[in-house]
């Protein structure tokens, strides 16, 4: 009865193990073949009806008529020829952010954490990534942090975290062990970024320079800004009062007027500009359970429209 039970013990393990080699496998060979896009699609977004979070891609004049792709992301975003996938790298789960351009795999960088936000700037040039973390010595039991870094395509230099980043917080040098930045978006020159940093309870959007790796707070309670095409404006999410959801507020860069964005409550989101006066945004529909794309005018003319069901992460195309 002994030997029998060490060999059936044997066989679990071999079978275990063997599941886990065709599993890594198909995980790593599973290459994504960027596709190119359709002749009239505008966008392309991460499907979310079926739990298997296929990218596909649409005009949004015609949003029920959607196109797939041979990419599957939790998070994607594609600009200047570059496309990144934050995607399953393998069992645990474990993830990767997988930079391509002209359907070939560039890059693959090991993500830390839960893929969380994705953008490539308009050159194509710089990929930015931010995931979910577990872990940090400075957490409360079960808590999380997050980790931002990007990829520059030009030079091959990864940087995994913006926490080695030199800061200024309302004029004074944060040094705080609890720093963590998401959100980053990179303007048109590859080096002027803005992004989310929080430190002590608190939220600052901050603009900095990805070359001489330094950050400075512009104001308090922003999160997940997206520079505009021009760079004129940046939209984030912003609570509504001190402890309820987010909606979108678009700030004028050379005015520092803010505008709130009607018909975004609940937003969650990094928002994507579509053109210099339209953005397009995730969040979930009352009484559902999955989030939608909707898009909305920039300067608050009008309420946000829910444009394409069960889906997330748009961009541009």
């Amino acid at each position: 009865m002994g030997s029998r039970r060490v060999v059936l013990a044997v066989v679990a393990i071999v079978l275990v193990v063997a599941a886990g080699v065709v599993y890594v496998t198909r995980v790593v060979t599973d290459r994504p073949v960027v596709p190119a896009a359709s002749a009239d699609a505008d966008l392309m977004f991460v499907e979310l009806a079926d739990g298997r979070s296929r990218v596909e891609q649409v005009a949004l004049a015609s949003p029920d008529a959607r196109g797939g792709t041979d990419l599957t992301c939790q998070r994607v975003y594609r600009a200047g020829g570059t496309t990144v996938c934050l995607r399953l790298a393998g069992p645990g789960p474990t993830y990767a952010a997988e930079i391509s351009r002209g359907g070939t795999v560039l890059r693959t960088v090991p993500l830390p954490g839960v893929p969380s936000r994705a953008k490539v700037s308009a050159s194509g040039r710089v990929v930015s990534w931010t995931s979910f973390v577990t872990g940090d010595s400075y957490l409360v039991p079960g808590g999380f942090s997050t980790r931002t870094g990007y990829f520059d395509v030009s030079t091959g230099e990864v940087v995994e975290s913006l926490e080695g980043f030199q800061a200024e917080v309302e004029g004074t040098a944060l040094t705080a062990q609890d720093a963590n930045y998401w959100g980053l978006t990179v303007g048109a020159d590859d080096r002027t970024f803005y992004a989310t940093l929080a430190s002590g309870g608190f939220t600052w959007l901050v603009k900095g320079d990805l070359t001489t790796r330094r950050v400075t707070s512009l104001r308090r309670d922003a999160e997940c800004p997206s520079l505009s095409p021009d760079g004129t404006k940046v939209a984030y999410k912003k609570r509504i009062g001190r402890l309820g959801p987010w909606d979108l507020a678009v700030l004028d860069l050379k005015t520092g007027e803010e505008r709130r964005l009607p018909g975004t409550a609940g937003v969650d989101d990094q928002a994507t500009w579509l053109s210099n006066d339209r953005l397009a945004f995730a969040a979930v529909p009352k009484d559902t359970k999955l989030s939608a794309i909707h898009t909305v005018p920039a300067d608050g003319s009008s309420p946000a429209t829910l444009v394409i069901k069960d889906a997330t992460s748009p961009s541009p195309i």
